[in-house]
């Protein structure tokens, strides 16, 4: 039975040293960056998204090449909530900056203004479901 779970095709590659500090750097990036957009620092998108570029990347890095259909689904959720984590920077700029986006006053206010807190949101959900989820799968 324990020969079972040390297949290799049971686990997700791992990142390297560096990999990770940049993957670690990456969020604390994003959290310095979503809490300053609150208190309105201009430079707070930028931060935010060359964390979440950093973050999104390295979480790319780690795939996974088993068979195991929950794992890949879980996989494709959380890289779904990566594509959420970049939407998210793009939405903070044009919060910040609505000429960026060449809308109107009135479409800005309905469709775009602090939009970014909901995709954030739902990216964090997203990724610490599947977060604990396939790690939950891949130690049973």
């Amino acid at each position: 039975m324990s020969a079972i779970l040390s297949l290799p095709f049971l686990t997700m590659r791992q990142l390297n040293k560096w990999q990770n500090a940049v993957f670690v750097i990456g969020a604390m990036l994003m959290v310095i960056g979503a809490g300053a957009t609150v208190l309105r620092w201009d430079g707070a998108p930028w931060v935010y998204a060359v964390g979440a570029v950093a973050f999104t990347s390295m979480q790319m890095q780690q795939s996974y090449e088993g068979r195991d259909f929950t794992i890949r689904r879980l996989r494709r959720i959380m890289l779904f909530s990566d594509f959420l984590f970049l939407f998210t920077a793009m939405l903070m700029f044009v919060s910040r900056w609505p000429q960026l986006g060449g809308l109107d006053w009135l479409t800005y206010v309905n469709y775009v203004h602090n939009n970014w807190v909901v995709t954030l949101l739902l990216a964090s959900i997203l990724q610490l479901y599947t977060t604990h989820r396939i790690s939950k799968l891949l130690s049973d």
